[in-house]
């Protein structure tokens, strides 16, 4: 084995991508000195997308102060790439649910404010290109509060100025952008969003994803009637039907509120991730690829970044070997295509132990030097 690319996906909750492919890289040098690996951290358009895209393009991080999903200060950072042409926001930085307690989580109250901030400092520091990531949010307030940083005001059907979370989604009437921030013209969008949900009804931003932002039957049920409303304001406003756009439900409606009111491309995060790191050249002439997740099983084949990894070795005839911290074995896992599929966690390993950094580091390495034998 003479060049082998290891490109990983986080391990959530335990290590970075960047962590997984350095642990893996240590264990394959320990039996195979001579092997040129190459560690591509990559992710698939949820949190540590910004981490991976800036190791792989060689950006840098800016940090600053903005709010959290509350309103609190909060320090986030973004990732500026190709010389600050291009800006790589997450939602999560500022407007994660990770930022909240449990007794906090209240999509009514949680906006998207923060997120609007980082947006708006990377279009000053003059990015022309935003590379936007939606996973792991904590509101469903139809990206307004986004909106509201970029310049945008929200009236009720008295003319007053609202703010505010998921709670004032129904009282809007109507859209100003006379506030509208001037380096938003012209610039390119490009939405990475790995939930395909329309905005509002039974597969709706409210009803699949805002239980576990802390909304009760009749939050989600409220929620889902403002997200529906806020549509309907928004095709008075430009004429645009946002409701049934596939993804318009990520993060709490964002996804449909960019693409509608910012003219932004919502594309699949694995696919253009992998546009954006060449992936498919950074793999040719190698005679093994590495993949995996935190836990492989039936969804790592529904757009998840080993999937895709999968089908670019497949097309450069490159066998491609996926690991995961456990894996959840089907019939769909069997026959796609990977050479092997292991997970790093020794049998009756129990997981709080199998999640500890230092744990799971040496699981991978462990893991590395037996495929280094097997295919050296």
């Amino acid at each position: 084995m003479k060049k082998i690319v290891i490109a990983c996906d986080s391990f959530k909750g335990s290590l970075s991508s960047r962590e997984v492919a350095e642990a893996f890289l240590q264990g394959v040098r320990e039996v195979a000195p001579r092997c040129e690996g190459i560690a591509l951290p990559l992710a698939d358009g949820g949190e540590g997308t910004a981490e991976a895209l800036a190791a792989a393009l060689g950006g840098e991080f800016r940090e600053v102060e903005v709010h959290d999903p509350l309103g609190r200060p909060v320090r986030a950072r973004y990732a500026l790439v190709e010389k600050g042409r291009t800006a790589v926001v997450e939602l999560a930085a500022a407007s994660g649910l990770a930022l909240l307690g449990a007794e906090e989580r209240n999509p009514l109250k949680s906006t998207t404010y923060g997120f609007g901030e980082l947006i708006r400092d990377a279009l000053q520091q003059g990015s022309r290109r935003l590379l936007l990531g939606l996973g792991g949010s904590a509101t469903n307030d139809g990206g307004v509060g986004m909106l509201r940083a970029l310049g945008f005001r929200f009236r009720d059907c008295a003319g007053r100025e609202l703010s505010g979370g998921g709670e004032v989604l129904d009282q809007i009437c109507s859209i100003d952008e006379t506030g509208r921030l001037p380096e938003l013209q012209g610039v390119e969008i490009r939405v990475v969003c790995d939930v395909r949900s329309p905005l509002c009804g039974p597969q709706g931003a409210a009803a699949v994803f805002g239980p576990q932002k802390g909304a009760d039957p009749a939050m989600v049920a409220r929620l889902d009637r403002g997200l529906r409303s806020l549509a309907e304001v928004v095709e008075r406003h430009n004429g645009l039907w946002m409701a049934d756009l596939e993804g318009a439900g990520a993060a709490g409606g964002v996804g449909g509120t960019l693409a509608a009111l910012l003219g932004a491309r919502l594309e699949r995060g694995v696919e253009l991730v992998l546009e954006l790191t060449n992936f498919a050249d950074r793999i040719a002439g190698a005679d093994l690829v590495i993949t995996g997740e935190g836990r492989i099983d039936r969804q790592t084949l529904m757009g998840k970044l080993p999937q895709g990894v999968l089908q670019c070795a497949q097309k450069a005839h490159i066998p491609c070997i996926a690991i995961g911290g456990g894996v959840a074995w089907c019939e769909e896992l069997r026959t796609a295509g990977f050479a092997e599929i292991h997970s790093i966690t020794p049998e009756g390993m129990p997981l709080e132990e199998a999640m500890r950094p230092a744990t799971a580091r040496e699981n991978i390495r462990r893991m590395a030097r037996t495929i280094a034998r097997k295919w050296e």
